[in-house]
């Protein structure tokens, strides 16, 4: 099929959150707004003793200022973010303004040797912590998660905390993701302040802070290394594997020591089989367990390599396996960037699973641990994009020259960061890797996507490797190539799809983005307004030209590609290219229709 790139309809909205009317999703009406999103928040690292903070907390809007209001504009949902409907509040925050929360914690005096950890889940973008009137720490980063011992903070009884936010979006140099001031086409509403779980945890003294697990099939061991706070010289590591819930290995070192353990006759993850250890790893002190935390695991290996016929491929456990998934913008149209219920989380994924689909692109967004713990145990190859920042280097005029070889990476120089920019960029890259590396089903990291923000290319790619060597790290998802990373990744819409592309010996070829057809099903869209890169106007002609594209695709597996990523899951706002529909209550295309129509992409 010969497409041509079309715009449907290329139409910036600018309204105002408040004039927005609610598109809701079959879960809008069941959040509890006391106690929303109450399940336990780090699936990776596991405690019983912790506390739930989401809910109603006071609110307010200020001008830029350093003292803490003394009258407040109302109640906000927590962690719905202050834009969002869920919220109860939906106004826009600016760049010129702050955003604060307050609530009250009863404290009753903890044991002597007990510390308490208030942890967030994420908070878009700058951080400043108070209680009881005192400076707690800072964080900078919309989309990782990050923890500070209140301890000493805390009184007996009532005690004041206080969250003090500034999110510049398009006027700062942080990582955004697809936040925009006037949203319209393939960006969208921004999100300012707290948007993911935030909680209390009592630990130990002396606890384990953070763990790193990788695992290595070839020798069949899974490694852990594991950061202690306060940890004592005899103080010893023990650590128990179990797979459904039989013990398979026991194993005990010194507290500073990697921990070791064969796992004999390794069941291996993947999508079809996604078999997961669980673990218990304890600190022991006088043969007494000092603190505890439990987790899991998944067997497996990822890299490129070549095949029999000398193609470099992705392979998973060894073998070569097509990947085939959407690209998951991850928004809500009551929530925005916060899943309604933990429900609403795992439904889309569930419809992925369901459709066929072994992977998933999160697209410049970081969700909450959950989402990765469900696509582990579901059986989901997430390929995860790092959220970018500024616009893109290269104009639309110019998409095409993509695949001309080096035509782009001779056009278009890098982008020259500041200082601090850079320094975010790392920082922030750095914190989502290592806080995600336990997740089996991430597979590929995508440090950059259509030269958004795209700076020092191949010195990226190569710090992306180093922070971990035992994934796949993609080149830039589209656009300008350097010749870097291990995948060469090309966004393939309309006539682009038809071109032919030679190997590479060193790296695989990927399709990170292509199709994007459009189907506006009435009653079911955000705006009135709709964009996508080609139209149609019903559901017949919408599978026809999916289906068209299904066959190119198989064409272009047999030709070396390892992967493709369908544009989109859902629709998003202004943007109708989901299968889909932004409320979560139309799939365009029947799930059967499209499991039937994927299974050729997985034959050998």
């Amino acid at each position: 099929m010969k497409n041509k790139l079309i715009i449907v309809l290329v139409l910036i909205t600018l309204f105002t959150v408040q004039a927005q009317e609610v598109l809701k999703t079959p879960w809008t009406d069941q959040v509890e707004k006391e106690h929303p999103l109450n399940e336990y928040p780090r699936p990776q690292l596991q405690r019983d003793n912790w506390t739930n903070l989401n809910g109603s907390w006071a609110y307010a809007i200020t001008n830029i200022q350093k003292e803490i209001p003394t009258t407040w504009d109302g109640e906000i949902v927590v962690p719905f973010p202050v834009e969002s409907y869920l919220s109860g509040v939906q106004k826009r925050v600016t760049h010129e303004q702050l955003l604060w929360y307050k609530r009250n914690l009863e404290f009753q005096t903890a044991n002597e040797n007990e510390k308490v950890i208030l942890h967030f889940g994420a908070v878009d973008y700058e951080t400043e912590v108070y209680i009881n009137g005192f400076f707690v720490g800072n964080h900078k980063g919309g989309y990782t998660a990050f923890e500070m011992d209140v301890t000493s903070f805390l009184k007996q009884g009532a005690n004041d905390l206080v969250v003090k936010v500034h999110d510049p979006t398009m006027e700062g140099e942080q990582a955004r993701g697809k936040q925009v001031k006037n949203p319209g086409g393939i960006y969208y509403t921004p999100v300012t302040g707290i948007w993911k779980t935030v909680w209390l945890e009592n630990v130990p003294e002396s606890y384990i802070k953070s763990n790193k697990i990788t695992t290595g099939i070839d020798k069949s061991v899974v490694s852990i290394q594991t950061s202690i706070v306060n940890a004592k010289a005899n103080d010893q590591l023990e650590l128990k594997v179990f797979l459904d819930d039989k013990e398979v290995t026991t194993l005990s070192a010194n507290s500073f020591e990697t921990l070791e353990a064969t796992i004999n006759n390794a069941q291996l993850w993947t999508p079809d089989t996604p078999t997961l250890y669980t673990y218990s790893l304890a600190i022991i002190r006088d043969h007494k367990i000092v603190d505890k935390v439990e987790g899991y695991f998944g067997m497996r290996d990822i890299r490129i390599a070549k095949d029999d016929k000398g193609v470099q491929r992705l392979m998973l456990n060894h073998k070569p396996l097509f990947q085939y998934g959407p690209l998951d913008q991850g928004y809500w149209p009551d929530g925005i960037y916060t899943a309604p219920t933990e429900e609403a989380l795992l439904w889309d994924i569930q419809q992925m699973k369901a459709m066929g689909f072994n992977m998933v692109r999160k697209h410049v967004k970081v969700e909450p641990e959950r989402w990765y713990y469900h696509c582990d145990r579901i059986g989901l190859i997430v390929w995860q994009d790092m959220p970018s920042g500024y616009n893109e280097i290269v104009p639309v005029k110019d998409h095409d020259h993509s695949v001309e070889a080096t035509w782009l990476d001779e056009h278009y120089n890098d982008l020259e960061r500041s200082f601090d920019s850079e320094n975010n960029y790392r920082t922030e890259l750095k914190e989502m890797m290592s806080q995600l590396h336990n997740y089996p089903s991430i597979c590929v990291w995508v440090p950059f996507n259509e030269s958004w923000g795209q700076f020092k290319t191949n010195e990226i790619l190569d710090y992306a490797e180093s922070l971990d060597p035992s994934r796949v790290i993609d080149g830039p998802s589209g656009w300008i190539d350097r010749n870097g990373g291990e995948l060469h990744d090309f966004h393939l819409y309309g006539n682009r799809l038809q071109k032919e592309f030679p190997l590479e010996d060193h790296r695989g070829l990927v399709i990170g983005e292509f199709g994007g057809l459009g189907y506006g099903v009435k009653d079911h869209v955000f705006s009135k307004e709709a964009w996508s890169y080609q139209g149609f106007k019903n559901e017949k002609q919408l599978k026809k030209a999916y289906q068209s594209l299904i066959n190119r695709i198989v064409e272009l597996k047999a030709a070396g590609f390892s992967a493709a990523v369908y544009t989109q899951l859902t629709d998003v706002e202004t943007e109708i290219n989901g299968l889909i529909t932004y409320d979560r209550k139309v799939i365009k295309i029947a799930i059967e229709d499209l499991k039937e129509l994927h299974k050729v992409l997985y034959l050998d």
